[in-house]
């Protein structure tokens, strides 16, 4: 395995056909200069040393180096050791919303970008926690199983949309059993759901289903996006806005924040409501809570280590530059002893 530092490196190697170009034209002009002076003939007598290979070997001496100073800078790196690394957290499963209403725009720029945006900004300040991802409309579905990989947990999160699931409505109670589900370790001792909703359910068996989590020693935590005043879904087609979501009378539809809900949820678990509108509000909240919580040693986890291997690029160039400062355009009296060609005979 593999990674490069800097691959913006590259493109120093364009310098390469341009460097020749020139010599090209270098060459060129002295064959041109040469032949304006004397014949071949006159000018192998004049300089019966001068070789008409090195030069050309000296640049490509000349190219190698800048080959690998280019890939000295990229700075190659190969994993060749690992590492057992022993991890302390808490669990988190992430319950996101990802119903229509969660297209409402009360909250820039719209509750389902916030939501996201929220989770992504308290992945960034997580250390050693391991995160679960789940999507929920009208049924939950798992997007990311328990794991140590933020990197991973953002590429899903940023997969989530309204269109995802094909049953539309806000079933709470299916998001938080199914939630309930990701912790399959019986020794974790802190357990957490980190549920991002406007509040809107449409099964009214949320507070059961918090129950029941609380039993498990499920601890949840609900953050509310939207506003109290609501705002009306649109339909958009390529972005723009075509209609607003009706009812069956006609009327356009107005989400509205249930804050309600989210609180009783919360209070079921002994967690707690917060404001989801206020980032850094969140992001100091989940702060506190998490530095109370007992943290779990989670089994070793071995990785890639990488190591860096520019020295030996460089190396190679310091190497290659030595030879092409002391390698003279002149022939090599020992070669020609060799007499390899029988250039020597009459």
């Amino acid at each position: 395995m593999y990674q490069i530092d800097a691959y913006e490196y590259i493109y120093l190697l364009s310098a390469l056909p341009v460097l020749w170009l020139f010599y090209a034209l270098y060459l060129g002009w002295k064959r041109k200069t040469q032949a304006a002076f004397a014949r071949p003939e006159l000018l192998e007598l004049l300089s019966p040393n001068r070789s008409k290979f090195k030069p050309t070997l000296k640049m490509i001496l000349l190219s190698f180096v800048i080959v690998f100073i280019v890939f000295g800078l990229m700075n190659p790196k190969i994993g060749t050791q690992l590492e057992t690394v022993k991890r302390e957290g808490v669990d988190i499963v992430f319950a996101i919303d990802v119903s229509k209403s969660m297209l409402a725009e009360d909250i820039a720029p719209n509750r389902i970008e916030k939501s996201k945006r929220l989770v992504s900004a308290i992945l960034n300040q997580l250390a050693s926690d391991r995160v679960g991802i789940i999507a929920y409309a009208a049924q939950a579905v798992p997007q990311l199983p328990i794991t140590t990989d933020y990197g991973a947990a953002k590429m899903f999160l940023q997969a989530l949309n309204t269109d995802m699931l094909s049953s539309q409505g806000t079933a709470l109670d299916s998001a938080i059993d199914l939630s309930g589900t990701f912790f399959d370790d019986e020794d974790q001792t802190n357990r957490v759901i980190f549920l991002i909703s406007d509040g809107e359910d449409h099964s009214d068996d949320a507070a059961n289903a918090a129950s029941r989590a609380a039993e498990l020693g499920i601890k949840i935590f609900t953050f509310g996006v939207g506003t109290e005043q609501g705002a009306p879904i649109p339909l958009k087609r390529n972005g723009v806005v075509e209609s607003y979501k009706k009812d069956f009378e006609g009327e356009v539809v107005i989400t509205k924040r249930n804050q309600e809900v989210l609180e009783a949820i919360a209070a079921a678990t002994e967690g707690a409501y917060q404001d989801g509108n206020e980032t850094q509000a969140v992001l100091d909240f989940v702060s506190e809570q998490l530095k109370a919580m007992d943290k779990k040693e989670f089994e070793a986890k071995k990785f890639v280590s990488y190591k860096d291997r520019f020295q030996a690029f460089l190396g190679a160039a310091l190497l290659f530059l030595l030879i092409d400062l002391f390698l003279f355009e002149t022939k090599t009296k020992w070669i020609q002893k060799l007499n390899l060609f029988n250039e020597n005979e009459n």
